[in-house]
């Protein structure tokens, strides 16, 4: 079915994460008519990226969001599991600590504390889902997904990674665009200063813990180190995350596809961009994770 299953995440440290599952319908592609496609007990990490259950869906698309959003996206991610079920993949969508429903407070948010989030998800589908793995990561989601490569990287088939955060630095510390400058810049600064915290578009509170991390990592490394296939789309208005940024870097890592949404911007959110964006990530997802069996 393509109706979500809410189910229970914990991370390492404890934080009980909000977190749904979408299976594909049966008789969706990559399953058959009258199997059960519900939970199974995982495959070995080492093999995960050419395992395929057979009988039950292709694999497990792991949706990862951004810096103020949750597991829904906005929206996006809702409807990009159910057009993955539709393609016989199973979706797991999941807030970060201190997001939505999850455990936690948003200005205790780290990078750290969302990598421990990313490591319980991959552990859950590993044990309990079927079948090749793959992540989504929007905007700053890519950045606990990156610097989670050097563990996460060889057990994945495929990863997408929409209008993602490459470089902290341009895109926080010395802000570049309109998004990061408004809440970057010196006012929200001296609020951090003064306060422990500092507040996304007026509403998402981030605190000191997580500004000082900024400077210590560079997702860019982590991500041209290795790592599997991916699709990088990128809207050209975007006022938030770089798409020059994301450009250059997609032309120097071979085993990356870049994909431009001529007009869109941060997000996707339009009614003309965002089916493109899903339709695009969709096809390419079950193309290459059911091609001989998820090695790709």
């Amino acid at each position: 079915m393509t109706d979500g299953q809410r189910v229970r995440v914990v991370a390492s440290d404890g934080v009980e994460l909000d977190a749904v599952v979408h299976r594909p319908a049966s008789g969706a592609p990559g399953t058959e008519s009258g199997t059960e496609s519900g939970t199974g007990a995982g495959t070995g990490a080492g093999s995960r990226p050419g395992t395929r259950s057979g009988t039950g869906p292709e694999g497990t698309v792991l949706l990862v969001h951004g810096i103020s959003a949750d597991l829904d996206e906005g929206g996006a991610f809702v409807r990009l599991a159910q057009r993955l079920a539709e393609q016989g993949l199973t979706a797991l969508r999941f807030s970060f600590r201190g997001h939505g429903e999850s455990g936690g407070a948003p200005q205790g948010v780290t990078i750290a504390g969302e990598m421990l989030d990313l490591a319980a998800v991959a552990a859950y589908a590993e044990r309990e889902l079927p079948g090749p793995l793959a992540v989504v990561a929007a905007s700053f989601g890519a950045v606990s997904t990156g610097l989670s490569m050097p563990w996460l990287g060889g057990r994945l088939a495929r990863l997408v990674l929409w209008n993602p955060v490459l470089d902290l630095r341009r895109t926080f510390l010395e802000p570049e665009l309109p998004w990061g400058l408004a809440n970057f810049g010196p006012g929200p600064l001296k609020g951090l200063a003064e306060h422990g915290e500092l507040l996304i578009g007026g509403r998402f509170a981030l605190g000191r813990v997580l500004f000082a991390e900024l400077a210590a990592h560079r997702p860019i490394d982590a991500y041209t180190a290795g790592g599997p296939p991916a699709l990088v789309l990128h809207g050209d208005r975007d006022d938030c995350v770089s798409f020059d940024i994301a450009r250059d870097v997609a032309a120097t890592v071979p085993h990356w596809e870049f994909r431009p949404l001529p007009g869109a911007g941060h997000g996707f959110h339009s009614p003309e961009h965002e089916p493109e964006a899903i339709a695009v990530t969709a096809r390419w997802l079950a193309r290459g994770m059911t091609a001989q069996g998820g090695t790709v």
